[in-house]
């Protein structure tokens, strides 16, 4: 399951950087751009709380990266 969802939050964080490059997302973001990187490719699990302070900056709620 743990797996399964840092995929879809990868996913959603892929969607959401669209065509700007890892540096100026993850500036955006407030992390690096490796550490984006990472989370895109499911390499890295975030926290609840990194994951809330993401969703902050983009103005957006849990419930719009994991809808069930």
């Amino acid at each position: 399951m743990g797996k399964s969802l840092d995929k879809q939050f990868g996913r959603f964080l892929r969607q959401q950087r669209g065509e700007q490059s890892y540096a100026v997302f993850a500036k955006k973001l407030g992390i690096s751009a490796s550490t984006l990187f990472r989370l895109e490719t499911s390499e890295q699990s975030a926290t609840l709380r990194k994951i809330g302070d993401i969703l902050n900056r983009l103005k957006m709620r849990m419930r719009d990266v994991f809808p069930e």
